[in-house]
């Protein structure tokens, strides 16, 4: 690269850093974010720390980072944000290669202001780093596409190592390594392979271990899946479902790239045959995956998935406004105005769009949460309180076992495992399973408020509480949420299964880890 091109990928390198750390959360945000961290502490699948299959690298990547700064959400951030620099660089290098350096430029600047990418570079979940060996799966397979034998083996090898991040990588990316691959020689193709192979087991078996064995890890991969996944794919439910799907995918699209979204409009590509192949390269890059999210499994609070098909949104919409600028007729001033605007609309949508993914939807959760931390020990203490809290991304049961852990903290409702039904419970961020509840326990029990405000988690709090004896309820307003409480005989209300067998509670025999279910009793 000339110093020019060097000088904007470093610019654009620590704009990415500092917009990232300038917005990062102050909490875990996310209970998959809380289920990373508990996991940093003890790796446990099966109990949910973290949730199946595991995501054993990014685990010990946070477990490394941790080391040195001892705050596991910031560890885990920290890792989103290196990974968002990886992945402008490497969006960089593609679209320069790609389409010259116009696009490169656009292309970066594009990552930077993305609301969906900037979004997750300033949380702790796993889909920045996806995204990020997403892009370097790319620019690697390219580069054996292109003839560059010597990259079968480090394309292999990030292969294996995504895949121990996040496992469903070897299924959305595999076969854009197979496809790179088509080229090369047998010898190479076997080596590749083989270097998967080994990279792969090199961090499996040692997962397998920690998880308690094969029985253990597959059977709670398998709860997981019957749980939610599996509900409401293409071959067990109406094809609306799956049309839904792909509609949240065109939502998602806008979402992540924002004003730049309507560049293809705008552009006027030749279908000159080197541009062909780089169609068909994008193509085997991204369709596995639309097509698993669009026929098995998405929602939009997981719109981060999303990220592991962004680096190629980036350069081709990156490319397609290097062709609008270069193509445009208007003066240089009202197309640098037009393109500022169009960043101005995405910074926006950033901090401010309401939903999920949004810094301000971030500040309002831990708003909520710093309240509800003041608050909630009004109502009782750890000897004399017991929290029941409910199955929610933002102030669910996670953030209630995390963040008050001197509490015994019980899940709503009891989770229909392989085993059987059984309560996910937790104490001093430990997690362990119940099949019956437990016979010390203090004498009340409160409901942990869901964010305010929101007409649905209203609703369903409403739903729950009716299902208890109203003269046993009382209720008061704290730090803007509703507290209610009643007495922990009441539980049998909530949780039939697990009422009639009371089990011998204590925090040194209400979980061993890698027992087995019998010994969660």
């Amino acid at each position: 690269m000339i110093s020019r091109q060097k000088l904007e990928l470093s610019l654009l390198a620590t704009g990415v850093a500092v917009s990232r750390l300038a917005f990062r959360s102050q909490d875990l945000y996310d209970l998959d974010s809380v289920n990373f961290a508990l996991a940093m502490a003890r790796f446990d699948p099966r109990v949910h720390q973290p949730h199946p299959p595991g995501y054993f690298l990014y685990v010990c990547l946070g477990r490394l980072l941790n080391l040195v700064v001892h705050d596991a959400n910031l560890a885990l951030v920290l890792l989103s944000v290196l990974a968002s620099i990886g992945s402008v660089v490497l969006i960089y290098l593609l679209a320069r290669e790609w389409f010259g350096p116009p696009a490169a430029t656009f292309a970066g600047l594009l990552f930077l202001v993305s609301p969906l990418e900037w979004f997750h570079g300033t949380v702790a979940l796993t889909y920045s780093v996806e995204g990020a060996a997403s892009a370097l799966m790319g620019f690697l397979c390219w580069r054996i596409d292109r003839g560059k034998v010597e990259a079968v083996l480090p394309a292999a090898i990030a292969m294996g190592i995504s895949a121990g991040i996040r496992p469903s990588s070897i299924l959305f990316l595999g076969p854009l390594f197979l496809y790179s691959l088509r080229r090369v020689s047998w010898k190479s193709r076997l080596a590749g392979i083989a270097a998967l192979g080994i990279t792969v087991t090199g961090w499996f078996l040692p997962m397998i271990w920690a998880s308690g064995g094969f029985h253990t890890y597959f059977g709670a991969l398998q709860s997981l899946w019957r749980m939610v996944p599996s509900k409401g794919t293409i071959f067990n439910s109406s094809p609306v479902n799956s049309v839904a799907r792909a509609f949240t995918i065109v939502f998602i699209y806008f979402l992540c790239f924002g004003a730049a979204a309507i560049a293809p409009f705008g552009a006027s590509f030749s279908a000159a045959p080197a541009e062909k192949s780089k169609k068909l390269f994008t193509a085997v890059w991204v369709v596995p995956a639309l097509c698993f999210f669009t026929f098995i499994f998405l929602k939009l609070v997981n719109s981060g998935y999303l990220l592991l098909v962004a680096a190629p949104g980036c350069i081709w919409l990156g490319a397609c406004i290097a062709d609008w600028y270069r193509g445009c007729s208007w003066q240089k001033p009202l197309k640098l105005a037009l393109l500022g605007v169009g960043s101005v609309v995405n910074i926006a949508i950033f901090l401010a769009f309401p939903a999920y993914c949004s810094y301000g939807s971030v500040r309002h959760f831990e708003r909520e949460l710093q309240a509800t931390e003041a608050a909630l020990p009004q109502i009782g203490n750890p000897d004399n309180l017991l929290i029941v809290s409910f199955d929610n991304h933002l102030l669910g049961y996670r953030h209630a076992g995390y963040y008050f852990p001197g509490y015994l903290t019980i899940e709503y409702p009891e989770a229909n495992l392989i085993e059987g039904k059984r309560i996910f419970a937790m104490r001093d961020r430990n997690t362990f399973l119940l099949s019956s509840l437990p016979a010390n326990i203090p004498a009340r029990f409160v409901l942990f408020p869901l964010p305010a405000g929101q007409p649905e988690y209203d609703a369903y709090l409403e739903k729950v509480v009716k299902m208890l004896p109203a003269q046993d309820l009382s209720s008061v307003d704290l730090g803007g949420h509703r507290f209610v409480t009643a007495p922990t005989s009441d539980l049998g209300f909530l949780f039939p299964n697990a009422s009639s067998n009371p089990a011998q509670t204590g925090s040194s025999q209400l979980y061993t880890p890698h027992s087995t279910p019998s010994e969660h009793q």
